[in-house]
């Protein structure tokens, strides 16, 4: 593996002072033991939970090269022979590493930012723009204060493409994240009620999330989804940001990335789209008409930074959803199998309608039915009871058979499905459990869907527990 930093250049960019014999080099960063890497440095970041310093031991006898730690922590790090970089603050220090990686890179950046689809829209980016180049995407959804600069620290200095998500729950926090960053493009996903408690309106996360527009490169650009209805004061304000080029993906007629046909299909979708006029045909391994939308982002970002468009489209044919965000099991049931589709990683008003479109779309096999498996979306505060109740409309447009509820927020929704649709509803997952193991039988196909914190993860490890079968994505029969 070759060196991501010469031990000398991670001094000079943190601006520390060296203690100890230095490597000549590190291989990673981490800041977290339990994925450490020997030969990776260890910054020891303090959390709000955690010291990463009360872990330092625990790096070293995992095999980090190096430690990043803070000066006045150093008296309690005394015994440690272990080599160090000595720094006023380490999470300072890390964004420091960042902007060096950031400076010496000659790659096409790209920053994802939205209410719904960063993370899958990442993927894809980094699946796609693999078969063009080397890619460097962050981990899982690092895009928080620190996982941005994480991401950029451990970006190889000959990597071809970069792509970063970038969230935020607040306003004023994707600004310094992208002005690191410096994206050659920034890709708003759509707008949607997520984090809607902490803001006023949809204007209002709109232009939280138009900050990212202020860390463009000169002669960048801006790609927003063409089809959303704040398309418009998105791009009000990238023009006031003084963005070279503001550019749409979508269904809508005047879209830049447009796409031309659709079909969709169980397991995949087959697409044509016209890519600054020029047609791209796509099979997309993941099935689900959001994903589909992604993928007209992916054209047009992979266009906008000069990278070929027919082999990123060929690339999508692999394209696999993730854990928590479509993934899909075939449970064995003693009985026949089980399609399991795995949304629990989060959930809003916009990801419930795709992953209720993506139920309804899945055939059932036998007597099966369509479960769906629905937990409270957290953080829309004032509007949470009416956005909870009002998924009562979107389930009565679909063919679901029966649904099971859980958490506080969700009371609302039971309390408001159509007369007639059969429905459990339990205070949490753990009491939602027996209930749904007892009530699935084969043919059935369950979507399990909420807001990560209220750990129906649980409930799809409990039925692959239960059920144990494919650990890969299901095929339909």
């Amino acid at each position: 593996m070759s060196a991501l930093w010469l031990a000398d250049e991670l001094i000079q960019a943190t601006g520390g002072r060296p203690l100890g014999t230095m490597p000549q080099s590190v291989l990673g960063i981490s800041i977290d033991t339990r994925s450490l890497v020997p030969g990776d440095a260890f910054f020891a970041i303090k959390g709000e939970a955690m010291d990463g310093h009360d872990f330092a031991t625990a790096a070293v006898k995992a095999g980090a090269s190096l430690l990043v730690v803070a000066e006045g922590k150093l008296p309690a790090l005394g015994r440690l022979t272990a080599p160090m970089i000595v720094v006023p603050d380490v999470l300072v220090a890390l964004e420091k590493a960042g902007q060096a990686a950031r400076a010496r890179s000659r790659a096409k950046i790209i920053a994802v930012t939205g209410s719904a689809g960063k993370t899958s829209t990442k993927e894809a980016l980094r699946h796609a723009l693999s078969a063009v180049g080397k890619v460097h995407a962050s981990a899982a959804s690092f895009n928080n204060h620190w996982g941005v600069p994480l991401t950029l620290a451990r970006m190889h200095a000959d990597c071809d493409y970069a792509v970063f998500e970038i969230g935020m729950n607040h306003e004023n926090e994707i600004r310094p994240l992208v002005k690191m960053v410096r994206p050659h493009v920034a890709i708003v996903t759509i707008i949607a009620a997520a984090h809607l408690g902490h803001f006023q309106s949809l204007d209002d996360i709109a232009r939280a999330k138009a900050e990212i527009f202020e860390g463009i490169e000169p002669g960048g650009a801006a790609l927003l989804n063409r089809d959303d209805e704040r398309f418009e004061l998105l791009s009000r304000i990238a023009r006031d940001l003084a963005v070279d080029r503001i550019v749409g993906f979508g269904e809508s007629e005047v879209a830049d990335y447009r796409l031309t046909n659709l079909s969709l299909h169980p397991d995949h979708s087959l697409i044509s789209a016209s890519v600054a006029g020029r047609e791209v045909i796509a099979r997309i391994g993941a099935p689900g008409r959001h994903v589909v939308q992604n993928a007209l982002a992916v054209f047009g970002a992979a266009d906008l930074v000069g990278a070929d468009v027919e082999k990123v489209a060929e690339a999508l044919v692999t394209l696999s959803a993730e854990e928590g965000r479509g993934k899909r099991h075939v449970l064995r049931h003693p009985d026949g199998p089980v399609t399991l589709i795995d949304e629990s990683y989060n959930a809003n008003p916009a990801s419930m309608k795709a992953a209720m479109s993506l139920l309804d779309a899945t055939p059932v096999t036998g007597e099966g039915r369509r479960i769906a498996v629905l937990g409270d979306m957290l953080e829309l505060g004032a509007h949470s009871q009416a956005l909870h109740s009002g998924l009562a409309d979107l389930i009565a447009g679909t063919r679901t058979d029966l649904i099971l509820l859980a958490g506080p927020e969700m009371k609302s929704l039971a309390e408001a499905l159509p007369e007639g649709l059969p429905f459990e509803y339990r205070s949490g997952a753990d009491d939602l459990k027996p209930v749904l193991i007892d009530t699935i039988r084969p043919g059935d196909v369950v979507m399990i869907k909420s807001s990560k914190g209220i750990g129906f993860s649980k409930l799809v490890d409990a039925l692959i527990r239960q059920f144990p079968g494919d650990a890969g994505n299901a095929k339909p029969s």
